[in-house]
Parts: structure tokens; sequence; C-alpha cells
């Protein structure tokens, strides 16, 4: 009987998977998922996605009745030793779609065509083939509106959603290593265990989070994603980074269930818009992994100040809305888009510390840490970017947070030793009278921080700093 294998990566699911629909085509499926990292050493998964995985990977067992092979090691030994056990002829995957996935995909490739094994990829991350949405004159978009309105909107639409695959015969390796999977990848700080009362994970959960959104929240999603005290977004976000459910399947049911003109539409589609750029990007442009997008930035004067950098990662930079967002981070491991952008600017334009610095926390932190995502998001904050907020643009955090948590409710609940301040001296508390601190048991410098560093000046520094870059960008 024929026997296939089928590769499971960041597409932890079986519904609208077309490499394992192809897979399913064989009268045998061999499972398989490897933790590989020794082909890709310098792209590992940060902890918070971490726990993620292995909660992921346990759900996707039960899916396939328990047969979900493991292994740890080298993704081309480990596939070229099961194919020569199981003779095995064809191997299926979807395509990876960063840069180094690439470049081993393209090993795969050979390594396996050497011994006569087919080596099959699918897309199924995203919705649009990078390589062929150029502009008119063949070369990358680099502004997001016209890659999304003219690159992608004005071509074939993403395919139409696969079903089930039906009738498949699943075969358990008794080699696998699946019984180890927590104590090969859970990481070893124990900040997450709350999570597991936070977070539902896996395939189910992740159609029934999005069929949530659809019902109760994304008639406001619009404006309402706006305010991170308010329940309006889809908390999709590490569903789709680990491949739980499709991208295809969202778009099309949203193209399908939601009327055209509505803004809510316009903009969550925008969102998933957002996502395929930043993945774009990575693939034309692999060098703003970690370097600067824009090269004058190469001569930014950034600092290298370790306690600067401690205190924003534990929330104590004395200023709220900031504080309110990293311990969100670190408590629940997500924070609210909105913020993420405010704890981003204060990072690399008041703390003046690189945009690496924050993108390399939020890896570690974040269960939803999509490198392209988090890359193109961090460098779009500090200026660098493709399509990057102006550098002259410093989000001025108590502003923000008198208008996006007007009623203080965000702050209060992850900064609540300063929860009896007046919401009007809320978001600066050193602005409150000593009676009104004192009233309010707060002590700065002792119970709660003084700010790191001054708004004012500090935005004017940045301003400073940015002046002697102002040279034509090489890009």
């Amino acid at each position: 009987m024929s026997t296939s294998l089928f590769l499971f990566r960041y597409d932890l699911r079986l519904k609208d998977n077309p490499g394992l629909f192809a897979a399913a085509r064989h009268e045998n499926v061999l499972p398989v998922y490897i933790y590989d990292v020794e082909s890709c050493p310098d792209y590992l998964l940060g902890e918070a996605s971490r726990w993620w995985l292995s909660q992921s990977l346990q759900k996707l067992n039960e899916s396939l009745g328990g047969k979900l092979n493991v292994y740890f090691g080298k993704t081309d030994e480990i596939l070229l030793n099961l194919c020569n056990r199981f003779n095995i002829k064809h191997v299926y995957a979807s395509r990876g779609e960063e840069p180094w996935l690439i470049e081993l995909d393209e090993k795969l490739a050979e390594v396996l065509g050497n011994q006569e094994i087919t080596w099959k990829t699918f897309q199924s991350a995203i919705l649009w083939d990078p390589a062929s949405v150029l502009k008119k004159d063949g070369t990358p978009y680099k502004v997001f509106t016209p890659f999304f309105k003219k690159g992608c909107l004005e071509a074939i639409g993403p395919r139409r959603p696969l079903p089930l695959p039906q009738q498949t015969h699943y075969i358990l390796d008794s080699n696998s290593d699946y019984g180890t999977v927590e104590k090969h990848i859970l990481p070893s700080h124990s900040w997450h265990h709350p999570w597991k009362h936070l977070w539902k994970v896996g395939e189910a959960a992740a159609l029934n989070q999005f069929e949530l959104f659809m019902e109760k929240k994304f008639s406001h999603y619009a404006e309402g994603r706006n305010f991170p005290a308010q329940d309006h977004v889809s908390r999709l976000s590490p569903h789709l980074r680990f491949g739980e459910i499709s991208p295809h399947f969202i778009w099309h049911h949203v193209q399908d269930s939601i009327a055209n003109g509505s803004p809510n539409k316009e903009r969550f589609l925008a969102e998933i818009g957002w996502r395929e750029f930043s993945y774009y990007l990575l693939f034309h442009f692999p060098h703003m992994m970690k370097n600067n997008f824009n090269s004058k930035f190469d001569d930014f004067p950034w600092q290298a100040n370790p306690i600067y950098l401690r205190q924003w990662q534990k929330g104590l930079t004395g200023v709220p809305i900031v504080d309110a967002g990293m311990r969100e981070l670190w408590q629940t491991g997500y924070m609210h888009n909105r913020v993420r952008m405010i704890v981003g600017s204060f990072l690399v334009k008041n703390l003046l510390l690189s945009w690496q610095e924050g993108r390399k926390w939020f890896d570690d932190c974040l269960v939803d840490a999509d490198f392209a995502n988090n890359t193109a998001g961090w460098q779009w904050v500090a200026g660098s970017g493709a399509d990057a907020a102006p550098y002259f643009r410093i989000f001025n955090p108590v502003s923000q947070s008198e208008n996006f948590d007007s009623q203080g409710e965000y702050i209060r609940k992850f900064v609540p030793e300063i929860a009896n301040i007046p919401t009007p001296y809320l978001f600066a508390p050193w602005t409150a009278s000593e009676n009104i601190l004192q009233s309010a048991k707060v002590k700065l410098g002792v119970t709660y921080p003084m700010p790191i560093v001054d708004l004012s000046a500090s935005r004017q520094q940045a301003l400073l700093a940015f002046e002697k870059i102002k040279a034509p960008a090489k890009i």
C-alpha cells in the first residue's frame, strides 16, 4: 500500500491544509512534526511561543487520534530515515515562508530528490505568493496601500478553503518521541503556568474564537480595536501564527458573510493584508530581519542602556500606559496592538534603544510572536521600515492613554498600585499633588517609580538624533 509523509510546520490543523489534503490521496499517511533547532539556529521560537506550540501539538495529536509522530533533530536527516523505514516516496508539507525556511525547503528538495523521493510544498500560511505580486516595472512594493489594493486585491483572489481529508489512515511510528514534547519544548520559566486559564489552544479553539469574534465583536471592530480595555479585537493572532486556523478560511468567510462597504470589513481585511505585507517584505528584503530596512538608520545614534531596557521590560518606567502594556505582555503572553505601538515608540524614541532590542523581547514573550509581523511592526514604529511611521511621529503616552483608556480601566488592571489615583492624574501621576498621592496611598519613587525619562526632553533628544540622519535613504 502507498504511504505518504506529511510534515506539519506552522499549519497545526486538519481543515484547509492543502499539503495534508494531497498526502491523504495515498492509502496511508505518516503525520510528522520535527522540532529542529539545528537547521535554522538563528531563528528559534521564544519561550512564550514554545508554550503555545507544546499545547498545540497536544491538540493536534488528539485530532489525529493519537498518531502524531514527533521527532527532535535535523529535518533532512529525520525525513530520510523515515522515508527509508516506511518505504515512502512522497513527502508533502506547507511551504516555508521565511527566508531561512525557503533555504531549508530547497535543501530538502535536493536531499530527497537524490533518493528519488518527491518533495512537494503548498502555500498555506499566506494568501498571495510574494514572488508574483510586483509593480508594473517588476520590482517589489515598498508601500502597504498600493501593495494591498493594486498588488493583491486586483490580482487573482486567494484560493477557496479545502475540506477535511476523508477516510485518512494515519500511521503511528513506535519510535516517535511524542511523549517527550513537554520535556524538549516547554520553557523552563514558570510565568506561563496561568496561561492555560487565559488561552484555549488548538484548531477547535481557533475556530470557536473566530466564530465568537464574528458574532460578538466584529460589528465594533473598526473603532473598538483602538481601546485596550474593550474586547473588540479578534485575538486570533496566535492561532494564525501556528496555523491552527487558515487565513484562506478567515478571508473567504468574511468576504462571503459581510456586505461590501462595511468599515469593519475593510479594516479587518486590511489587518490581514498587513500580515501579508510583513511576509512579503521579508521575502523580498530578507536583510530586514536583523538590519534596518531603510539604510540611513544604520547611522542612528542608538543608546546602550541595560538599566532602561530592564525597566521597560519589567513595566517599571513610571509611565502608566507603558507599564500596563509591558505587564500585560508578561502576565498574558499578549499585548493589545494599540499599546504595542505606544510601548514601541517609548523604547525607540524616548529611551533611544534600538528596535532590535524590542523585537527580541517580543519574540520571547509573545505567544503570537510571528517573525515577519514582529519585525515589520518594530521597524514601522522605529521609522526604519517600509511605509513606516515617520521618525518624528512620537507617540505621547499620556495623551494616548487619555484618548484610548479615558477611564483608566486598562491601566488600573495592570498597574494596581496606582489604581486609587483619580482618573485626571492617573495617566501622569507625577502631575498630581502630594495630597492626592497620599490619599491614593502612592509614594512616587517608592510604591511606583518616577518616570525614568522626561517625556518632553526625551522627545526633543530623539528629534535631534533624527536630524543627524536626514540624508537620502538607500533602500
